[in-house]
């Protein structure tokens, strides 16, 4: 019994430690896969190796310089009208005749009350310099020489007044002729014969002819890289050549209604587009910018990741829209992961391939 005692002792212990080294061992193989497992294979390259300078659009139209809505300075029938819609008029030329006739009574009545007034003055100067030669002969009194002064002064000022009406009264009869006030182009016309109208009533609305501007919708996010563009071109909707235009201003505030803001650009040289004819800007941003195939999203910002030593280190990108390339302000030096990204988590080691 002891014998078959000591046996079955010795393959108990002996089953405890074959066990002890197959669960070291085991333990050992997992931690062995853990380590492979946790060093990611990947691909990097510089910054200035994959960054791109995308190309930016905008929709944009032609704008007359100056686009004016002529309205009747006075009131009264329209008599006749002289241009139509799509006729080219020079400066100076009738537009719209109203019926003069009041203004024309009116004027020589202006004409008529300055004339008068242009007798009493010189009637009552008359008066002045004989009383004049009276009071030098002791014949007339100070002070009625002081009273023909005073009517001589009023007389000048009653002829003031009518000059001053009868100017007015000349240039209502004026205004009754409406003319261009440049070379343009008729885009509407809303004068009709035998019409009366009244004071600030439109009759015409005229283009100028000549040089042009464009205007474009600008997305703020592509703001700061159409100031820095070295060169913007305009590339009609309908024909015509592309030209290059150079930015004038954009406006600060964002439109209600498309949320973007308004460039004005001006023509480098002659452009023969026609005002309001449409098209786009097109220019490259010169901001270094990260291709959208290597952004990827972690928690809620999206970024890039980047090699610091062997480790991986996630980069946030403020500008970053979904499928766009996004502007960086990454050292030109940066290791950039360009390959197996979408796996990577933040701090994670890294095993990278040439």
């Amino acid at each position: 019994f002891k014998g078959l005692h000591s046996l079955h002792h010795y393959h108990l212990h002996t089953m405890r430690f074959t066990s002890q080294v197959f669960a070291s061992a085991l333990l050992t193989g997992i931690v062995g896969l853990g380590a492979v497992a946790h060093a990611q294979n990947v691909q990097t390259a510089r910054l200035d190796a994959v960054w791109v300078q995308p190309e930016r659009t905008a929709a944009a139209q032609v704008l007359a310089r100056n686009e004016s809505r002529l309205a009747a300075e006075v009131g009264g029938r329209i008599e006749r009208w002289s241009a139509d819609v799509g006729d080219n008029v020079k400066r100076g030329d009738v537009l719209v005749r109203i019926d003069p006739t009041d203004y024309q009574l009116a004027l020589d009545r202006a004409r008529a009350q300055q004339q008068a007034a242009q007798a009493r003055l010189e009637l009552a100067r008359t008066q002045l310099q004989r009383a004049q030669d009276l009071v030098n002969q002791g014949f007339f009194s100070q002070e009625a020489l002081t009273q023909r002064e005073t009517e001589v002064a009023l007389h000048q000022a009653e002829l003031t007044g009518a000059t001053s009406q009868l100017r007015t009264a000349q240039r209502q009869l004026d205004k009754t002729t409406l003319r261009a006030p440049f070379a343009g182009t008729v885009l509407q016309r809303q004068a009709q014969v035998g019409e009366s109208v009244a004071v600030g009533a439109v009759l015409y609305v005229l283009a100028e002819t000549g040089p042009v501007d464009i205007q474009a919708s600008i997305s703020p996010a592509d703001v700061a890289g159409l100031r820095r563009a070295s060169r913007i071109e305009f590339v009609p909707q309908l024909g015509g050549v592309q030209q290059a235009v150079e930015l004038a201003r954009i406006t600060d505030t964002l439109q209600a209604s498309t949320r973007t803001q308004t460039a004005r650009l001006t023509p480098l040289g002659t452009a023969d587009w026609p005002s309001g004819s449409t098209g786009t800007i097109r220019w490259q941003d010169p901001t270094p910018h990260i291709p959208a195939t290597l952004i990827v999203r972690r928690g809620t910002s999206l970024g890039v990741f980047v090699q610091e030593g062997s480790v991986a280190r996630f980069a946030p990108l403020p500008d970053a829209q979904e499928g766009r390339a996004a502007p960086t302000q990454l050292r030109a030096d940066t290791r950039i992961v360009v390959q197996g990204q979408a796996a990577l988590s933040d701090g994670q080691t890294l095993a990278t391939q040439p």
